[in-house]
C-alpha cells in the first residue's frame, strides 16, 4: 500500500516512477494501482522472451506512473538462483526513471537483503507493536550484517568474528564486528566504515493510533544512529484509518479515492520528504542540478 501510494503522489508531481513488484511468489502491488493483469512482466524477462527489462515495463493509468509486474512468476521464484538475482539488480541499476520503487516481501534471506540494497537507500517501515520494532531491528541487523560480508571477503569476516558472540539480538554487534576488524587491520577498517556510512535508510511508522507514541520514530531513529555507522532519517507516521482498510478491500488506490484524508496527508509529507531529501543530496554533489536535470 505505501508503496503504491507514494508512487503515485510523486507521479503526480511530474516525476517518472516505476514501482517494481519484488513480492516474488506473494505479488499483488497490482491491487494497489489498479493495474489490469497482463502476461508481461519479470517473469518473461526471467525467461529470455524479453531482452531488457525496459520491455516489460507497463503504464498504469496514472501519467508519469509505470509497473513492472511480478503476478506471473512461478511459484518458485521466491527462491532465485544468485545469477538470476544479479541479472535483475543490473537490469534494475539502470532503469532511466526519476524514482525505482522495489515493492519486497516480508524476510531476511538473502535475495530479499540484496534487493533492498541494490540502491544505497531504503525505507523500513514497521507499527507501534512491539513485535513489529523487534522485527524490524533484526531486519535491519539483517541488512547490516549482509553489507559488512559482502564488503569483506569471507576469510576476513570468519578471522574478524572468530571470538565474538554472534547469537542475540544485541544491537552493538555491528561495533564488535568493525573494532575488531580495524583492529587487526586498519585499512580494511576504514573501508567497510566508509561503505557502510553511504547508506541512508529512511522509517515510517505506519498505523500509527491516537494513544501511540508519535515521536516512537524519532526515538528508533536515535536509537540507530547510535548503534550503527549508516545514517537513519525518520520520515514520518501515517495515522491509522479504516479506510485504508476499505481500499484495499475496494482494490482501489487510497490516494486516489481518499486524498482529502489526514492519512493521505500523511502519505503526501513522507513522499515530500524523500523528494527534498533527494534534491539536497544531488544539489551538495552538482551545484547545477536545477538548471540540467
Amino acid at each position: 500500500m505505501i508503496t503504491a501510494n507514494l508512487g503515485v503522489l510523486l507521479a503526480q508531481q511530474g516525476r517518472r516512477v516505476v514501482l517494481v513488484d519484488l513480492d516474488l511468489g506473494a505479488s499483488n502491488l497490482h491491487a494497489f494501482i489498479e493495474k489490469e493483469d497482463t502476461d508481461r512482466g519479470l517473469e518473461t524477462f526471467l525467461s529470455k522472451h524479453a531482452s531488457q527489462l525496459e520491455e516489460v515495463i507497463m503504464p498504469t493509468k496514472i501519467p508519469n506512473l509505470f509497473f513492472i509486474s511480478s503476478r506471473n512468476c512461478q511459484t518458485e521464484a521466491a527462491n532465485l538462483y544468485d545469477a538470476q538475482k544479479q541479472k535483475i539488480i543490473r537490469a534494475i541499476q539502470k532503469l532511466e526513471f526519476d524514482y525505482v520503487f522495489m515493492d519486497l516481501g516480508a524476510g531476511s534471506n538473502f535475495n530479499m537483503l540484496d534487493f533492498f540494497l541494490a540502491s544505497n537507500q531504503g525505507i523500513f517501515i514497521c507499527t507501534s507493536e512491539p513485535t513489529s520494532i523487534e522485527n524490524l531491528f533484526n531486519f535491519i541487523k539483517a541488512v547490516y550484517f549482509r553489507i559488512i560480508k559482502k564488503t569483506l571477503k569471507q576469510r576476513e569476516f570468519n578471522r574478524a568474528t572468530r571470538n565474538l558472540d554472534l547469537s542475540g539480538n544485541t544491537l552493538n554487534q555491528s561495533f564488535r564486528i568493525i573494532n575488531a576488524i580495524t583492529k587487526q587491520d586498519p585499512g580494511i577498517g576504514a573501508l567497510l566504515k566508509e561503505k557502510l556510512s553511504d547508506s541512508h535508510f529512511r522509517l515510517v511508522v505506519n498505523q500509527l493510533r491516537k494513544n501511540d507514541d508519535p515521536s516512537l520514530g524519532l526515538k528508533i531513529e536515535k536509537v540507530c544512529n547510535r548503534h550503527f555507522h549508516s545514517k537513519f532519517t525518520f520520515s514520518g507516521n501515517i495515522r491509522y484509518d479504516e479506510r485504508i482498510h476499505d481500499s484495499v478491500l475496494m482494490q482501489k488506490n487510497f490516494i486516489m479515492k481518499y486524498f482529502y484524508t489526514p492519512s493521505a496527508n500523511d502519505l503526501a509529507r513522507i513522499a515530500q520528504n524523500l523528494y527534498d531529501g533527494e534534491m539536497e543530496t544531488v544539489s551538495k554533489q552538482d551545484p547545477d542540478y536545477y538548471e540540467t536535470h
